[in-house]
């Protein structure tokens, strides 16, 4: 043992303080780092035997499937009867849908080897499948599917762990409890140490972020210490983090926050303006903006400007901001675990609406950003959700709508490429720029980030108007043209000037004048 080590050890049981806090940290990752190496050691000593013997009874496997697969196969799907006895008594019983459930993964991972000899079509596998998640987890058939469609069975991605049963899994388990720090108020170190001192085990979330801290267990309510009312620290999913990272908000812009409530983006944005330009804080719901105000006040927010609109009426209300924020309202399918409500009050009919009003309010987002801004002219669209309908096909009905505007690189170092295409569904190119995150995969809660930049709208070439005049424009674009003659609808113009006069007790010239001055 080296000497470093016998003083690593002697100085374990010390007080944590400020000064010994960071040689303390570099110690437990030079520790983790080399447990790490001897734990790679061990696997690649053992690792040669173990895949051997897995080939060995893959073969078996397979040696027995080849006789037994027709009826063992389809002995596991249960019939008509079979499901009315488990209605009957309330369901099947756990230990039983467990085993079916990984069965059915077994046999859709490799179809070829175990399903084609069994005689079922492999849809009775995939509805068995979604009904036992359904039955097992608590959904809704409808979601279950809905979700379980996010991660289809390949066989080119049979050597993969079953991805959708992961996601499941994840939506059960709380996400870690995380905080952000006000910048605004002190620094990360201090708090941290601040922090330690009163009992809370905690360390950095990650490399992405330089505010973020993740807490392990704490010995007081994390919600209530001195720090948190002297507002040194927001209570904060580390998702919500993303959208702001991707805006990047400068000083002195002039920002717009569509849907702020409670407040945890806003003021993450007013730290990295440092207290200066200005935000507007919106929010439909006006009972919310109670504790959106008192968060602006606690984390000493001096340059926002709370209001309640409707997010659908900018840019009526006001325009011309150089970056808009929308975290758009959504289905909550990225944050089950923190509400289990969603996986049974959730229809068909809740998404087409929650759909609609995204299409509404992102196009209205993109019309209160100025587009001649020098320093922004940038819009992010974001929502707690992972379904397809919410979160790719909204950025690409915008990018249709609006012309004047293209997706760029949200600047996020990880999370996964938004889907191109989905279920038939062809998407913009430019979609695999989002970035989707999972519960199982980044451990954080499911979420979706999407970053516009808004150009000027090209100038019309001579003669577009001549051609354009007389086209009446909807959502499927142009129906109809209507042509104007000036010289027969004279005498309709002549009318309605008759009547204004007359109901304004004026003198009103007989029609045959009318008639000869039109002529």
């Amino acid at each position: 043992m080296s000497d470093s080590d016998i003083g690593d050890d002697e100085d374990e049981d010390a007080p944590i303080t400020a000064s010994n806090f960071e040689a303390r940290s570099l110690a437990l990752d030079a520790m983790a780092a080399r447990e790490a190496q001897l734990d790679a050691q061990e696997l690649q000593l053992v690792g040669q035997a173990d895949v051997d013997e897995f080939e060995g009874a893959e073969d078996m496997d397979n040696d027995e499937e080849e006789v037994d697969a027709p009826e063992a196969v389809g002995a596991i799907l249960p019939t008509a009867e079979e499901r009315e006895d488990e209605k009957r008594v309330g369901g099947p019983e756990v230990h039983v849908v467990q085993k079916r459930m990984r069965e059915c993964v077994r046999i859709l991972k490799r179809w070829k080897v175990y399903g084609v000899k069994s005689g079922r079509a492999r849809s009775e596998f995939l509805e068995q499948l979604v009904l036992d998640i359904a039955n097992y987890y608590g959904y809704n058939v409808f979601l279950a599917e809905k979700l379980f469609q996010l991660f289809p069975v390949t066989e080119a991605r049979s050597s993969e762990p079953y991805e959708a049963i992961e996601f499941f899994d994840a939506n059960e388990v709380p996400r870690p409890v995380t905080i952000r720090t006000n910048s605004l108020r002190t620094r990360r170190r201090d708090l941290a140490q601040a922090l330690i001192n009163r009992g809370v085990n905690l360390e950095p979330i990650g490399k992405w972020t330089n505010v973020g801290l993740q807490v392990y267990e704490s010995s007081v309510p994390i919600g209530a210490t001195p720090e948190y009312l002297a507002g040194h620290y927001m209570l904060q999913a580390a998702s919500s983090f993303l959208p702001v990272i991707a805006l990047s908000p400068q000083p002195h812009e002039r920002v717009l926050d569509m849907a702020s409530s409670p407040g945890g983006k806003t003021t993450h944005m007013a730290a990295l303006m440092q207290n200066t330009g200005i935000i507007f804080a919106n929010d439909a719901n006006k009972a919310r903006t109670k504790s959106l105000t008192a968060n602006v006040h606690r984390l000493g927010c001096k340059n926002v400007v709370v209001c309640s609109y409707d997010g659908r009426e900018f840019p009526k209300v006001m325009g011309g901001f150089d970056r808009v924020l929308l975290d758009a309202p959504c289905s909550g399918t990225g944050v089950i675990s923190k509400d289990a409500s969603v996986k049974t009050n959730k229809t068909e009919r809740d998404f087409t609406l929650l759909s609609h009003l995204q299409k509404q309010l992102i196009l209205c987002g993109i019309d209160s950003v100025n587009p001649a801004s020098r320093t922004g002219g940038y819009l992010v669209y974001s929502t707690c959700s992972v379904a397809v309908d919410e979160n790719e096909a909204v950025v690409d009905y915008a990018l249709r709508k609006r012309p004047n505007v293209h997706l760029v690189d949200t600047g996020l170092e990880f999370g996964r490429s938004g889907y191109t295409s989905y279920r038939g569904k062809s998407f913009h190119a430019s979609v695999k720029l989002t970035r989707r995150f999972y519960p199982h995969v980044h451990n954080v809660d499911g979420f979706f980030v999407a970053k516009f930049k808004i150009m000027k709208r090209a100038k019309k070439e001579k003669g577009e108007d001549e051609v354009k005049q007389g086209v009446v424009m909807d959502e499927d674009g142009p129906q109809e043209e209507i042509r104007f003659d000036e010289m027969g609808d004279g005498q309709y113009i002549q009318e309605a000037k008759r009547r204004r006069l007359k109901a304004r007790g004026l003198r009103v010239p007989p029609r045959s004048h009318a008639a000869g001055a039109a002529a």
